[in-house]
């Protein structure tokens, strides 16, 4: 038995050096809506919604921090999307699959697409600018 009951998913949170251009990367292309966020005064935040509840805190990354730096600085990682099926990524779903892709690919944004082999369920990965893993999926609706 879990030791938590009615549990959810509340947000998830992301460390950046540019809260604006990680912020303006989730608007533009997955349609996130900036949401009040508190004031912490020595850090800037941002916080996203995609409605109706999911929610994404950009959080001003700690000059001063030991952690690593993100995907990119991991001498393990290899910045290709071929390898996030089996990496570290969140996933969306859309109803426009075909000119989502379209609009990464207009932007430049490398991608790598994968069709399962029921031949319905499509997926396209890719990263945000701070090397982010990402996935989209063609929703069945």
């Amino acid at each position: 038995m879990a030791a938590a009951k009615g549990v959810s998913l509340n947000h998830i949170a992301r460390e950046t050096t540019d809260v604006k251009r990680l912020s303006k990367f989730y608007q533009e292309i997955l349609g996130f809506e900036v949401i009040e966020s508190p004031k912490f005064g020595e850090f800037e935040v941002i916080w996203l919604r995609l409605s109706p509840v999911f929610s994404l805190h950009l959080i001003e990354r700690n000059p001063e921090t030991k952690l690593p730096e993100g995907p990119w600085s991991s001498a393990a990682t290899i910045a290709d999307p071929k390898n996030l099926p089996r990496g570290h990524h969140i996933s969306f779903s859309v109803s426009n699959y075909d000119s989502f892709v379209q609009t990464l690919k207009e932007k430049g944004i490398e991608t790598f697409e994968k069709t399962q082999p029921d031949g319905k369920t499509k997926q396209v990965f890719f990263f945000d600018p701070d090397g982010n893993g990402l996935e989209v999926i063609k929703s069945s609706g």
